[in-house]
């Protein structure tokens, strides 16, 4: 009965520690936040040699794109989308004038700022991960921590008639406004 008793609580321990394991690894899973764009910018993306990136967004309507809400045009559009009250305000505006817009407050970190309009994490996904440089470089790390290489389904997420009937979007018109190269390697 000893070598049972001996076999049976080995079984039970591996068993155990299997389950500990597996169930460590899933809580584990990383967490991807927004940063925003003085992060952004003061990383990696701002200057002639980045790219000038930032500055580029910087001069685009999405870096605008929370400010306009304010606009009475703005409440003209909120109104006959059934948003009562302030559109810098609602939710459902902020999912196409900010970054993460609609999201728990737990996806962003205390650098990121609403008014920033749709920055870099809109289109890219949320930095917190993939901002360090060892991750910008290499584009499957990118991807697999949050990276994303945003396509015309990006774009549409937001750039659709859903909200606004008469919008037209003119993808390849429209990327070349926002497009921006990525500094060759030195």
């Amino acid at each position: 009965m000893g070598e049972k008793y001996l076999k049976l609580l080995a079984v039970t321990f591996v068993l155990s520690a299997l389950l500990y394991f597996a169930n460590r690894n899933y809580s584990q899973e990383k967490k991807f936040e927004y940063i925003g764009t003085k992060k952004c910018a003061s990383l990696c993306h701002k200057g002639e040699k980045k790219g000038s990136q930032c500055e580029i967004w910087q001069k685009s309507l999405h870096s605008k794109a929370f400010t306009t809400l304010a606009s009475e045009r703005a409440k003209l559009h909120a109104k006959t989308a059934g948003v009562e009250g302030d559109p810098q305000e609602s939710e459902k505006c902020h999912k196409c004038h900010t970054a993460g817009g609609g999201l728990d407050k737990s996806n962003f970190a205390a650098t990121y700022s609403k008014e920033e309009g749709v920055t870099c994490e809109a289109c890219h996904g949320p930095g917190s991960v993939y901002k360090s440089i060892s991750i910008m470089k290499d584009r499957e790390k990118f991807l697999a921590n949050g990276g994303v290489v945003p396509d015309k389904k990006v774009c549409l997420k937001c750039h659709n008639d859903s909200v606004h009937p008469v919008y037209e979007f003119k993808f390849a018109e429209k990327v070349r406004l926002v497009a921006h190269s990525i500094p060759k390697k030195e």
